[in-house]
């Protein structure tokens, strides 16, 4: 039995919680580096590793209290640091997660890797400069870095904007937005942790990789997916898009739950496609994208 041996950064956050118990029963052993470890860490040799696994960053703060150069430090300086320790170790490959947001952050039509970035945020714009270095440096011969862009990830131990509509939807609240028209990708987390465990086990060339499930939904539709999973009908008000967008424009002002920021996070379209992905993993996903939004919802029953 060939057992691969992984470093596994950022196990604390919600994709290591799940990737973890993915990969060891999937005959891989993992090894936990720790952000202390991380951000002293030197040319080590990693001997015996044949992946690392770069998962630690700073995420997205939607609440806008984070100091930008937080994103800078964590997601460039501390990955820049990782790198240039996988080049001089005997490990394989570097897997690092990226986002759909070091490439755009609105999208018209479907996002491919081909787009020429232009993040407007510091958190989009960290995380390209971290995918430019991996990319600007020489490869050693038979090393391949995987640069995964990820779009909105769910699944057990998610606590973002899915958990925020489980919630309403569970107290028969009605959802005020289906007035908005859109279409999103989503990323069932146990997708991303299969493909991540095909690029440890498979040689697949270096280069930029979107992950997302098969099928865009309305949130319309993910609402109703949440209320069937409650045996619940779904309450869709379908209030004015222009009085919506009025008290989130009030929201940004004294900090109420709904803001702009938050408004569009909700109702703007982000497609993604993942057929570059597939084809070099020679995979179809495991899970669909109804049956994964089924899993997060059965995980919430759980949690609240």
């Amino acid at each position: 039995m060939n057992i691969k041996t992984v470093i596994l950064t950022g196990a604390s956050g919600f994709v290591g919680q799940n990737l973890y118990p993915y990969l060891s029963k999937g005959n891989v052993n993992v090894q936990i580096l720790g952000r202390e470890k991380l951000e002293t860490i030197e040319h080590e040799g990693f001997e015996g590793i044949n992946s690392i696994i770069h998962l630690a960053g700073k995420a997205h703060d939607l609440k806008k209290t984070s100091n930008p150069n937080e994103y800078y430090q964590i997601n460039f300086e501390l990955t820049k640091k990782l790198y240039d320790a996988f080049l001089k170790s005997d490990a394989k490959s570097f897997i690092f997660i990226s986002s759909v947001k070091a490439a755009a952050d609105a999208v018209e039509g479907v996002l491919s890797e081909d787009i020429v970035p232009n993040p407007k945020t510091d958190y989009g714009k960290s995380k390209l400069m971290a995918e430019q270095y991996i990319q600007s440096q020489q490869l050693p011969d038979g090393k391949f870095y995987y640069i995964l862009r990820p779009c909105m990830i769910h699944g057990p131990g998610n606590k973002g904007n899915l958990n925020l509509l489980y919630k309403l939807v569970e107290k028969a609240m009605p959802y005020p937005l289906a007035a908005f028209e859109n279409k999103r990708s989503f990323l069932s987390v146990e997708n991303l942790c299969f493909v991540i465990e095909k690029l440890i086990k498979k040689d697949i060339p270096a280069g930029i990789y979107n992950i997302s499930d098969n099928d865009s939904l309305s949130t319309n539709d993910v609402v109703s997916i949440l209320a069937n999973s409650l045996s619940k009908k779904p309450r869709l008000w379908a209030i004015p898009v222009s009085f919506i967008k009025f008290l989130a424009r009030i929201g940004d002002q004294i900090k109420l739950p709904l803001n702009t920021e938050r408004l569009t996070k909700l109702t703007e379209s982000y497609v993604v496609s993942n057929e570059k992905i597939k084809k070099a993993i020679q995979n179809e996903l495991p899970i669909n994208t109804k049956e994964g939004l089924i899993i997060t919802a059965d995980s919430f029953k759980s949690q609240n």
